[in-house]
């Protein structure tokens, strides 16, 4: 059941107006084009890349439910929780409960003060047992970063965790979380800058923010991995490294929006005090974006500063 989970998982934006609204013919519109157009293999709303942490309950449901109606079950969906109690995450996975939801992508708290190792296993074992939907860990809270060797524990004592989000920048960790957990979890790279070398160590696919940015070109390294043409997906390496580059900061969804924009997909704006994508970064990332061939199709219809 659970691998179905695999592959390019793009992390959606949630494209919000001006007046903070969500758009929801523009959400339906974006999973149209993930679906039909670029061939992704899932899709997961409400994480980092969606700002899931800005968004309330009702709203969480409200993406999901969108996503998951026009999706109509072509491919899997994940609803991200960015929350800071039990009971807030479970509060946020019940909400979802009742729609087609794969999984729920849950980060380890992110305020200062970090749980010991057995609050955390409780903290996973009590989401999935309440809310009765199986939970991929998103490791990337930097004060609350799990190692394998816990994630393994937790996988091994809860049965409802079936995978690992695993983020940051360290391949190793990734090695060492492949090695450990075998085949009894779904292990997804998040580590943007060396996705082909995650696929190539035994990560099953990618929840990354570049999947997003650039989701036929990753849909592409993915399928050229798969054949075993690993010349083809170095060279698409070598392509998505320098957008990950220009992308990367601490607006990384407002940057992602604009990647969207010279696509001529809309991606509405980040919520404030996120920052939009400002005149200084926009160069390096259409330039990365047109090196790579991804605005070849769509320069002669698109001008954009």
């Amino acid at each position: 059941m659970y691998e179905d989970i695999m592959g390019i998982v793009p992390p959606m934006v949630t494209p919000f107006r001006h007046d903070g609204s969500i758009d929801e013919e523009a959400l339906r519109s974006e999973t149209r084009y993930l679906i039909e157009t670029a061939q992704v293999h899932g899709l997961a709303v409400c994480g980092s890349t969606g700002e899931g942490h800005t968004l309330s309950t009702e709203e969480t449901r409200l993406v999901t439910a969108v996503v998951c109606e026009e999706a109509a079950g072509r491919v899997p969906v994940i609803t991200g929780i960015i929350a800071n109690s039990t009971a807030a995450v479970i509060e946020r996975g019940r909400a979802v409960q009742d729609l087609d939801v794969a999984a729920l992508q849950v980060t380890p708290v992110h305020y200062v003060f970090r749980p010991n190792d057995d609050a955390m296993t409780r903290h996973f074992a009590d989401i999935t047992t309440k809310t009765n939907l199986p939970v991929i860990i998103y490791n990337v809270v930097p004060w609350t970063y799990l190692s394998p060797q816990l994630l393994t524990r937790i996988i091994d004592e809860v049965d409802g965790v079936i995978g690992v989000k695993q983020s940051a920048g360290d391949l190793k960790m990734l090695a060492d979380l492949v090695m450990m957990a075998g085949d009894r979890a779904r292990i997804m790279s998040a580590v943007d800058a060396l996705l082909y070398p995650s696929y190539a160590l035994g990560a099953v696919g990618a929840i990354a923010a570049t999947l997003t940015a650039v989701p036929e070109l990753c849909v592409e390294q993915w399928n050229a991995v798969q054949a075993g043409d690993h010349e083809k997906a170095k060279q698409l390496h070598e392509k998505i490294l320098p957008i990950w580059n220009a992308i990367f900061d601490d607006n990384l969804p407002a940057n992602i929006r604009y990647c969207m924009e010279l696509q001529g997909r809309e991606g509405g704006v980040p919520r404030p005090p996120m920052p939009e994508t400002s005149d200084v970064q926009k160069g390096p990332i259409r330039q990365a974006l047109s090196q790579a061939g991804v605005l070849n199709r769509n320069e002669e219809m698109i001008e954009l500063p």
